[in-house]
């Protein structure tokens, strides 16, 4: 494919998955002449249904080759994302389009949006097919796992660049919508190529998009027009139903608003949802409970290796009048005996994840009991992944996989695969530095497991899938057994009382 046919090829690729018209054609192909640094195109040979990537391949190499762009994976995708911007729709047509159709139905709406989103590249659909996944059957259901591989790790080049660029406060933050059609630098990535829905929230500004590095089916981000931190509240459960009532086919969550148990981003107030059901969703109540004036909400204690309250009705104001009476109690909640403690030294330490649905005709609102304490045995956390499992996963737990979904790090795949022929082949994996820490865990699994060269991958996967399970239950604020349950229906009868 030459650098000509590529353009047209690429111009093809636009109108075909409809980005823009045909009747844009010379147009585009005079933007990408433009962006690429060129003044003419050849002869007039196409190359038909090329894959995107390969496409943007060809036009990165010349660019590269000719000083355009410096050959290095950050700079790449900052050039490739001007490519695609310059036939990205414009945000006002997005914007009309995704309302007409929601005038018809939300999920048609979603489904346009959800389409830009990915085949503008905003979404790089062919690095997320490179992400490892599989499911793990457990007593609380089928976990998800992925190993998430579609985050480019940055190059030295960029990194040194980095050190020496003046810091930038524009955008804020990787959340703020003044990342809509910004250039990005070597710190920061480009969003030419990105689309922002705004949204109205009980009078209030805020904006939908889908996250660049989708771990689900329609992973969106809902997200505040303005620059502040994250807070868990009364209100924030009544903003995550007025996501639910605009688009019913989507669950909405939040990450905790403290350190540990938090998600990664709390300086920007945003919620999580999408089209996918998780295997917490799936879950029932294990244990109904009833809360002293709040006749019309049901629910319970659900069978979740996480602290889980489940809140059921069809009046979305009186389960969020209870939930807030729940976090302002569990706030201040203290049971030395459950190693649960409200503050320390001033530091607060409770707080809730919550989720919000729309199923059956009737209103859920999950409230997952989080407490982020820390002791000299747990430095990072009592109710964070332990020690013996930091060797699979040592970071924060965060919304998704409170829901039931574990997404590892990167390093794991090439780990599992020399673990694998390790284990298979009888090498000293102690001696062998990339998986050293994996030794105990591999004796283990060898010791109860027939290990051979054609079942070694999925027993791995499963144990893994233990793993993580395992991990749920330790980030958990009550045990699993009798006395955590007493000790968490002690708390409910505090709120009833």
């Amino acid at each position: 494919m030459t650098v000509s046919s590529a353009i047209r090829a690429l111009v093809e690729y636009a109108v075909r998955e409809g980005l823009i018209d045909a009747l844009d054609k010379v147009w585009a192909v005079n933007r990408l002449l433009e962006v690429m640094s060129l003044d003419s195109i050849d002869g007039d040979e196409s190359v038909e249904n090329a894959s995107l990537e390969d496409i943007l391949k060809v036009l990165l190499d010349d660019a590269c080759s000719r000083g355009v762009c410096e050959d290095s994976i950050v700079y790449r995708d900052l050039f490739d994302t001007r490519l695609m911007g310059a036939i990205t729709p414009r945000p006002s047509e997005v914007i009309r389009e995704f309302n007409a159709l929601y005038s018809e139905s939300p999920e048609k709406a979603t489904e346009y949006y959800y389409h830009v989103s990915r085949k503008s590249d905003y979404i790089r659909e062919y690095r997320i097919k490179n992400d490892v996944k599989w499911i793990t059957p457990t007593e609380y259901g089928d976990i998800d796992i992925t190993i998430n591989l579609s985050k480019p790790e940055k190059d030295p080049k960029a990194i040194a660049a980095a050190l020496k660029m003046k810091q930038s406060s524009y955008p804020l933050c990787m959340l703020c919508p003044e990342n809509e059609g910004y250039a990005g630098r070597v710190n920061h990535p480009a969003r030419q190529n990105h689309r922002v829905i705004p949204l109205d929230l009980d009078g209030e500004a805020w904006c939908l998009q889908y996250s660049p590095y989708v771990y689900y089916n329609e992973h969106c981000i809902v997200f505040d027009s303005i620059h502040q931190p994250m807070k868990i509240s009364e209100k924030g459960f009544r903003r995550l139903f007025a996501i639910v009532k605009k688009f019913p086919h989507y669950f909405v969550g939040s990450n905790a608003d403290l350190p540990i148990v938090g998600g990664s981003v709390l300086t920007h107030d945003h919620f999580q949802g999408g089209n996918y059901t998780f295997a917490m969703a799936k879950a029932p109540v294990e244990t109904p409970v009833e809360f002293k004036n709040y006749p019309g909400v049901s629910g319970g204690i659900v069978k979740w290796p996480m602290s889980v309250l489940r809140l059921i009705g069809d009046d979305t104001d009186e389960i969020c009048t209870l939930a807030g009476e729940i976090l302002a109690k569990w706030r201040g909640y203290t049971d030395e005996d459950a190693f649960i403690f409200a503050e320390t030294d001033g530091v607060p330490h409770n707080t809730i994840t919550p989720i919000a649905r729309f199923r059956d005709g009737m209103f859920e609102l999950d409230l997952v009991l989080r407490n982020n304490i820390t002791t000299e045995e747990f430095p990072d956390g009592v109710y964070h992944p332990h020690p013996q499992h930091h060797h699979i996963k040592k970071e924060n737990i965060g919304l998704i996989e409170v829901m039931g979904l574990a997404v590892l790090p990167s390093r794991l795949k090439t780990e599992m695969a020399i673990l694998r022929d390790a284990m298979v082949s009888g090498a000293d994996i102690s001696a062998d530095e990339r998986i050293s820490k994996h030794t105990e865990w591999a004796q283990e699994i060898m010791a109860s497991n027939n290990v051979t060269a054609e079942n070694c991958e999925k027993i791995l996967q499963d144990e893994i899938g233990k793993v993580f399970a395992d991990i749920l239950g330790q980030c958990g604020v009550y045990d699993r057994n009798e006395q955590g349950k007493r000790q968490f229906l002690k708390f409910v009868d505090y709120v009833n009382n």
